[in-house]
């Protein structure tokens, strides 16, 4: 989960979708200004992360919605926790690299 939210546009996602409750993928896109290809990247990796579901809806006017919203969570901050999370990450550029 923490690896999950350690990028700035899925927290960004998390915090739109506390506030509106659900909101589908080009709704979500249009009001945080992050393309719908990169939307739907962020939101599978807070779905497969267990921090937001889908559920896919049919408008009045026949067009398929895919509605996402928050999935109640709660992360215990333990040092141990962040080790776990910090494996998850890309390993950072070495001096020489630079």
């Amino acid at each position: 989960m923490i690896s999950a939210l350690a990028n700035p546009h899925r927290l960004r996602i998390v915090s739109a979708l506390s506030v509106d409750g659900r909101a589908y993928v080009s709704q979500l896109a249009r009001e945080l200004g992050i393309s719908r290809p990169l939307m739907h990247l962020h939101l599978r990796k807070l779905e497969d992360a267990g921090l937001v579901k889908s559920r896919l809806e049919i408008s009045e006017e026949g067009k398929a919605l895919n509605y996402y919203e928050v999935v109640p969570f709660q992360i215990e901050l333990t040092p141990s926790v962040i080790a776990e999370a910090a494996r998850t990450l890309a390993a950072s550029p070495s001096k020489s690299d630079s």
